[in-house]
């Protein structure tokens, strides 16, 4: 018997949806779990994800579905002392700003200041280069398992998760989420579902309306600090083109705020201006930058705010004056030397 029965089978979770009713957390997880298993037809998957997108996702159907996909996920066991500092700085994606990869620049430069990063990533969707992308171009080892990533985070500061590696349950319905075409559900779980126990994330995204669900989610997971942000002009990361709003999980309450680059000494700048390109461009855009080479004021800026956020996070500066000096000091102090 498929596990979708516990709960009345797809036609009665698919109805409660339609009928714009939340599920539980638990009947979520079944409904997620019998997905990872296999057991669930094409059509199935479908409906259940459109259904939840057009009600909207509740913080308890994603905590639910969020363990389903934790419990069939890959592992990476980092040492205690590592993980009570470590971060994951990550986004959605398909925000369609084809947009140069800061949040992948700001893990380096954040892992470089001693910070441990297990950064959670994939190649790119509906963009030309993803993290996994931009990472290999880099001459990076993607593919490493659970005890190959704990080890660069141990010894090399930063460790890289392949999400096709930890989540090859996601199989099941990758087929279904290529032919909709249109963020689902699996979106806002992917980059919740770090396989590390991570204490410290800041995660994008393109869709504000599920911010104050998503922190509730990654809540549950025993997270310490989180910040989901959504960026002016509908980026799922930090923007300079207007104020960027943010949901925060602090001390086991869930704030909300918003804040605008200009305020914090920042160039103003349009969302085109940070627009990258091929995996082969956006590293060599990496290289450059963090190598302290002159590149497009508003990517440098960009990289600062994506920065001074992260480190924030870590309480390792205040929202006092202006922000550039301090993430700019960071970038100076840690430079990146590519040996490759």
């Amino acid at each position: 018997m498929s596990s979708i029965e516990l709960v009345g089978g797809w036609s009665s979770v698919i109805a409660q949806l339609v009928s714009g009713e939340h599920l539980s957390s638990a009947d979520a997880e079944v409904a997620m779990t019998a997905i990872l298993r296999g057991e669930a037809q094409p059509s199935q998957i479908a409906a259940f994800v459109i259904a939840l997108r057009a009600k909207g996702e509740s913080a308890d159907e994603l905590q639910g579905m969020l363990a389903a996909v934790i419990g069939a996920s890959g592992v990476v066991e980092l040492p205690d002392n590592i993980a009570a500092r470590a971060i994951d700085i990550v986004g959605t994606g398909g925000d369609k700003s084809h947009s140069v990869n800061i949040s992948t620049m700001a893990s380096l430069v954040v892992a470089g200041a001693g910070i441990p990063v297990c950064k959670h990533g994939n190649r790119a969707a509906s963009s030309q280069c993803g993290t996994a992308d931009v990472l290999e171009a880099l001459g990076v080892a993607i593919d490493l398992d659970g005890a190959g990533v704990a080890t660069c985070v141990t010894q090399a500061g930063m460790g890289f998760c392949f999400a096709p590696t930890f989540h090859p349950a996601f199989r099941h319905a990758g087929p279904t989420r290529k032919e909709l075409g249109v963020p689902t559900a699996f979106n806002l779980l992917g980059p919740m579902a770090n396989p590390a126990k991570v204490s410290y994330m800041v995660v994008g995204v393109g869709n504000p309306s599920s911010a104050h669900s998503m922190v509730a989610a990654i809540k549950s997971r025993g997270v310490q600090r989180a910040w989901v942000v959504h960026g002016h002009g509908g980026l799922d990361e930090l923007s300079l083109s207007g104020p960027c709003h943010v949901v925060e999980l602090r001390d086991g309450l869930i704030n909300e705020f918003s804040i605008d680059a200009k305020d914090l000494g920042l160039q103003p700048a349009d969302v085109t201006a940070v627009r990258g390109g091929d995996p082969a461009h956006n590293a060599a855009v990496v290289r450059k930058t963090l190598a302290g080479e002159k590149v497009r004021c508003a990517t440098s800026c960009c990289l600062m705010l994506q920065l001074a956020w992260s480190l924030l996070a870590l309480r390792r500066i205040w929202l006092k004056g202006s922000i550039e000096p301090q993430a700019a000091s960071t970038l100076a102090l840690h430079p990146m030397h590519w040996t490759n």
